[in-house]
């Protein structure tokens, strides 16, 4: 499927919310933050409340006061996520400290935030903890790669993409612009098609991506409409000043994302600094004819001879024949180390 939207896609509903909190006056203050930002929310004041209003009510997601009248904020998660474990929770608390901070984690919350709490920073912590909810119950990841021009994505990880679609996750491409002259849209959507991957291509004049606006907001709309848990970009660490640009675009909307990587590519400079390497060996040949679509190029194409040397490379580090690297952004995901998105080795030595 492909997109050519003009503008934005709209928002989505980003869920329902529920706040755990004695404090009339902070549950207030969270649940009306919670609305401004287009999540549905609600209160109550106690541990035995929540749990009847989750027998009555689907949640994507809770904030948690420790201090709770009767059994605890810990208390209530550790039976939340006995009977619920795919819920994500975070404990709030006007008392943070280390032993506190140490609780928490051990209570196998998802987040622990400390009040008072920013709305800004509020809508990011939940939206991440909703997006690492949705995956988990969901068994499998969205996953976003973003570039600048049409052939950016599948040249430098059109194998990790290939894997993930293989493990049954959800894969997006988004290219800022059409192209500079070259195959452009038509190319593009070819790639997305050998990839299994949904295309939304807009069409920025070349050379003219900015890391503000309107590049973020383009990205930013992407994201609200899919909420992928991962999403790829370019790296920092780039000759050209397009790819860097893409890159404080897409980190500045991918912001509340659990996980965000940075690729190699082939403008990368000797800073580019990876710390994943993701295997493809299964997936070269087909990745071979992606690029070989992207680029508008037959089969045996210096592009092509570029992509499995490199591949070949970086297999070294990541204890394969053929690798793609990774820097890492952040990742505040917690799934699995054997997800296609962690499934990879950092540099020893």
């Amino acid at each position: 499927m492909t997109t050519n939207p003009s503008s934005p896609p709209a928002r989505v509903r980003r869920g329902h919310v529920l706040v755990v909190e004695d404090d009339a006056a902070t549950a207030r203050y969270l649940v009306l933050a919670l609305q401004r930002a287009g999540y549905t929310a609600a209160s109550v004041g106690d541990a035995v409340a929540a749990e009847r209003y989750l027998a009555d009510n689907d949640c994507d997601a809770l904030l948690v006061d420790i201090g709770l009248p009767g059994p605890s904020g810990f208390e209530l998660v550790r039976e939340l996520k006995e009977a619920r474990p795919t819920l994500p929770v975070a404990l709030v608390t006007a008392y943070a400290n280390m032993d506190v901070a140490v609780r928490a984690l051990r209570s196998e919350v998802d987040d622990f935030l400390a009040k008072p709490i920013e709305p800004p920073d509020l809508v990011e912590a939940v939206d991440r903890l909703v997006a690492r909810g949705r995956a988990a119950e969901a068994g499998s990841q969205r996953v976003l790669a973003v570039g600048a021009h049409p052939d950016d994505v599948a040249v430098a990880v059109g194998g990790t993409l290939l894997r993930h679609r293989f493990e049954g996750d959800e894969v997006a491409v988004l290219s800022l612009t059409g192209g500079d002259g070259g195959p452009g849209a038509e190319a593009a959507a070819r790639a997305a098609e050998l990839l299994d991957a949904q295309l939304f291509l807009f069409d920025l004049p070349v050379g003219e991506v900015t890391d503000g606006e309107p590049a973020v907001g383009l990205v930013a709309g992407v994201i609200d409409e899919l909420v992928p848990s991962v999403v790829y970009t370019h790296s920092l660490n780039d000759q050209r000043a397009d790819h860097r640009r893409a890159h404080h675009a897409t980190l500045a909307a991918a912001r509340r994302i659990p996980t965000v990587c940075c690729y190699e590519g082939p403008s990368a400079t000797v800073d580019f600094r990876p710390v994943r390497f993701v295997p493809i060996d299964p997936f070269v040949d087909a990745k071979l004819e992606v690029v070989a679509a992207a680029v508008g190029v037959g089969d045996g194409s210096p592009d092509q001879e570029l992509v499995r040397a490199t591949g070949r490379y970086w297999g070294r580090f990541g204890g394969a024949r053929y690798c793609e690297p990774l820097e890492v952004a952040w990742d505040t995901s917690g799934r699995a180390a054997e997800s296609a998105a962690a499934a990879v080795a950092p540099v020893t030595g």
